[in-house]
Parts: C-alpha cells; structure tokens; sequence
C-alpha cells in the first residue's frame, strides 16, 4: 500500500501540486497572478474551500518572501517609503481574512473579471512609465492608505490576481518603471499573505504538509522568477503581465460567470 499523506494525498498527487507551486511563483514574482494555478490545483487535489485558502497562504507566503527580498536586496524596493502602505495591507489582509469565514464573496467574483479585464487593457494601451529623472522623485503617503486596505483585504478574502492589482495600481499612483512597482508589488503582497497566514493558523485552517511542500517549490520559482524580472527589466515584465492578466481574466469570467469550476 503507498505511503499516503495528510487528507489522503498521495506522493504522485504532492509532486504535481509541487510541479504547479513552482510555476506559479515564477510567475508570480515576474507578474502577480499565482494564485490562479494553485488554488485550482488544491482544490482538485480535493481540499475543502477553506482548507484551501489557509494552505494557498502558506505556500504564497514562502514565494513572496523570497522575491520580496530579492528586490529589497537589489535596491528595488525601499521600506521607509512605504509605511503607510505596509500598515494598511497588514490591517487590511487581517480583516479580509477575518471575514473570509461568513463574508460572501459572490459579488466580488462576479466582478473580478471586469476589474482585470481593466488592468489589462491599461498595460496594453497605456504608456509604461520609465526611470528616466523619476528614481529620486516622492512616494505620496496618503493614497497608499487606501490602496493598501483594499488590496489587503482582497487578499485576505480570495487572493488570486493581487500582485497583478499591486502592480497596475502603483504604476497608476506613483512615478514609478515596472520593476520597481513589482518590487512593491511583491513586497505588498508577502506583508498581506503572512498576516492572512497569522489568521487561518489561528483558526485551524491549514494543511501544514501540503502547505510546506509546494511553499518550497514555490520558494525556488519565485527565486528564479525574480531575478530573470530583474535582468530582463519592463520589456521582458511586460508581455508576460499582459499574459497573466488575461489569463487570470479568462479563468474569472469562465468560473464565477458561467459556474465552471
């Protein structure tokens, strides 16, 4: 009889899911969006919906914290002009997760896809900034109140698609390239996964092996994925965003529009 792990999963179903974990977080440190492979990915692996959002955490929080650093390492990405915005996605993804328990979500997911459609067609007709005479200029404190408790909460509700969100509305907000503002993004986005993490811990809502297992893979695919962000800079960032927002855009419309799982 094989070796089967927790909730019955066994080491041929782990390896895919692991398989999965690592193309999502090179993907996700390149252009946000991993959370589209792996919450289908467990829940067809046959975890129940909260079980499956409290083990995505887990191993999202693995693969931000590794891109994360990476761009704070390379002087991408400067703390100190970010307070606002990293208290505000703290306070803002420990609420989501909070109310992810009773909150219905339908709503939001009838209207994802227009809101991604949108980001889509902002990088595809829109103007990307670039660093020339703008690398020095100010951080504006005050939108990145809102910015932050609305992304943070999405995040802690669902998740899917916010570093995607992060990067569009930091190129919209402040004069910022696109390397830096997925600098933000992924930054953003491990503040909110770990705080997300803190509550689904609380209330039991993980699966630690699952969780640990494809956080390593996904630890190695964001790690690759950011430095190949890095090195390729915007021209290399930007088709494959404009990619994973479609695609996200798809896979939102075809789910919460057509009730496809």
């Amino acid at each position: 009889m094989p070796f089967v792990f927790e909730l019955g999963v066994d080491p041929l179903t782990l390896a895919i899911l692991a398989l999965v974990a690592f193309t999502a977080g090179f993907i996700d440190a390149i252009a946000g969006g991993g959370g589209l492979l792996t919450i289908p990915a467990l829940l067809t692996a046959g975890l129940p919906p909260h079980l499956v959002l409290g083990t995505n955490k887990l191993c999202a929080t693995f693969g931000s914290a590794t891109a994360s650093y990476t761009f704070y390492r390379r002087k991408l990405f400067f703390p100190g002009q970010w307070r606002n915005a990293l208290l505000a996605t703290a306070i803002g993804a420990a609420l989501g997760a909070t109310l992810a328990h009773w909150l219905p979500a339908a709503w939001l997911n009838q209207m994802l896809p227009a809101v991604v459609f949108g980001c889509g067609l902002y990088l595809l007709f829109g103007k990307t900034p670039e660093t020339h005479g703008q690398q020095d200029a100010p951080i504006a404190q005050r939108r990145q109140w809102p910015q932050g408790l609305g992304l943070g909460f999405y995040d802690g509700v669902a998740g899917p698609g916010t570093g995607a969100f992060w990067t569009v509305s930091t190129l919209l907000l402040y004069p910022l390239d696109l390397v830096r503002a997925s600098g933000v993004a992924r930054s953003m986005n491990f503040v909110s996964n770990a705080m997300a993490l803190t509550v689904f811990i609380i209330t039991g809502q993980v699966a630690w092996l699952l969780g640990i297992c494809m956080g390593l893979a996904l630890m190695a695919g964001a790690f690759l994925g950011a430095r190949t962000a890095i090195r390729g800079g915007s021209r290399f960032i930007r088709p494959v965003f404009i990619l994973v927002v479609l695609a996200l855009t798809a896979r939102l419309a075809w789910q919460h529009w057509f009730g496809q799982a």
